[in-house]
């Protein structure tokens, strides 16, 4: 009988770390009935909002955004020099694009996108422009598929709280940063009830760091001179 002992106590072992691991990869993210405009999807206690498809692309550009949002202020502030790469994640029409392309006339500007539509537009539209250093990228919903260790300035123009996966795009994102790279998130203030957004697509500051300090961010410098948004940046620790 006793012959038989260590092989189930090994067979025991190996099944509980096993399992230990499934859980711990499986708890990254929760599920739940989805609340309105959500998806159900849980990370760190916040529910993942749906994407808003390109379709929408005519309220990216609105002419009012300017005013709304404090967008040439966001671009001024943007920690970036002439000869800077820059990698715009969910890059949309390309509003942020093409105006950054303009300031890193040395550098260059990754405009990373997974809807093609969004692909051949910012293609179309580069090249309309005349502009030579905007490079397209079809990511994923895992990854934004950039270069190691080449990006001076990621930015994510609220875009962060519809990622699918953000835990594994800000693994990779990290990956894709220099040294002294940098993170700048701009979302809206959910702390703020009179900004007119779908809770769910706004975030707090709070959650935000909450999220990029699990994932190895420090924040460094949180922008305040924005109407309705949050001006947030973060190195890799």
């Amino acid at each position: 009988m006793k012959k038989f002992l260590l092989p189930v106590i090994l067979l025991f072992f190996v099944s509980t770390l096993f399992g230990q691991t499934q859980t711990k990869t499986d708890a990254i993210y929760t599920y739940k009935t989805p609340d309105r405009d959500g998806t159900g999807k849980v990370y760190m206690g916040r529910e993942i909002s749906q994407v808003m498809n390109f379709m929408g692309m005519s309220w990216l550009e609105r002419s009012t955004r300017p005013q709304e949002e404090n967008t040439e202020l966001a671009i001024k502030n943007l920690p970036i020099d002439k000869k800077s790469v820059v990698a715009d994640i969910g890059a949309g029409s390309g509003y942020y694009t093409f105006r950054i392309a303009k300031k890193v006339p040395e550098g260059k500007v990754y405009a990373i996108e997974i809807q093609d539509p969004a692909i051949k537009y910012l293609e179309d539209r580069s090249k309309e422009l005349g502009f030579d250093n905007v490079v397209t990228i079809k990511g994923t919903e895992k990854s934004p598929m950039l270069p190691e260790n080449s990006i001076n300035l990621a930015i994510m123009v609220d875009v962060y709280h519809e990622l699918e996966y953000p835990h594994e795009v800000l693994q990779n994102i990290k990956k894709s940063l220099k040294p002294d790279g940098k993170l700048l998130l701009i979302e809206y203030r959910g702390e703020d009830p009179k900004v007119a957004i779908k809770r769910l697509h706004k975030m707090t500051v709070e959650q935000v760091t909450k999220e990029l300090s699990a994932n190895g961010f420090t924040l460094v410098q949180n922008g305040q001179f924005m109407k309705i948004q949050h001006f947030l940046v973060f190195e890799k620790e």
